[in-house]
């Protein structure tokens, strides 16, 4: 194979996930759905290596050209904004970004909003549109607790079922946005391994099409 393509998969759920549609795509990888502590993956019948990194940092694996393409959610996206060719939307790992806080929540205009979140670039994006002045706490966990201990007044964070905010009197308030697992790829690959990149994009938006 004269031509191979690098693959950054985030670590995880998402990951198991997409990885088997790159497999479904004729791209497959007998050892990656293995139990170990590899991270690094080849198979040479299809020019593709594959390898696994923490899901925030995809983007900077592609855009700094250590991985011709990756999939990420488009929340890290909109939040880092990395120098990246979008690809496809995926339409797998399927949630929202959402604005949440207790029950019993009311917005007092008169201070500013103290908003929680692993991703502030997004919230001061959010309420920067509104004209909301806000004082933004950044996390790295559990942002759920920050309303409860009066760390917050809201959060905005990903929301899946909602079960946890169901769980500590939490509820979702606004949607910032839908949010849903994206293809990559660095510009120069791009432009080098065009061909190779198109073909496995092709066949990865089949089955986003098959999903309708």
């Amino acid at each position: 194979m004269s031509e191979w393509i690098s693959v950054a998969l985030p670590k995880g759920r998402l990951g198991d996930k997409v990885y088997r549609m790159f497999a479904r795509a004729g791209y497959p990888n007998d050892e990656i759905e293995k139990e170990g502590r590899q991270l690094v993956f080849e198979s040479p019948e299809c020019g593709v290596r594959y390898f696994l990194v923490k899901p925030s940092d995809v983007p900077m694996y592609v855009e700094r050209g250590a991985a011709d393409i990756g999939v990420c959610g488009s929340d890290i996206l909109m939040e880092y904004e990395p120098d990246v060719y979008e690809l496809l939307d995926l339409k797998t790992g399927i949630c929202r970004m959402a604005v949440a806080a207790k029950e019993n929540f009311a917005d007092d205009c008169s201070r500013a909003l103290k908003v929680a979140t692993k991703f502030p670039k997004t919230a001061r994006d959010y309420y920067g549109k509104k004209g909301r002045k806000i004082d933004v706490i950044r996390l790295s966990g559990s942002i759920e607790l920050a309303p409860v201990l009066g760390l917050s007044d809201v959060i905005v964070d990903i929301v899946e079922t909602g079960t946890t905010l169901r769980e500590n009197h939490l509820k979702v308030f606004d949607t910032v946005a839908p949010i849903s697992a994206r293809l990559i790829a660095n510009r120069a690959a791009f432009r080098f391994k065009r061909t190779k990149i198109e073909e496995l994009t092709e066949q990865l938006r089949r089955q986003t099409e098959e999903r309708k």
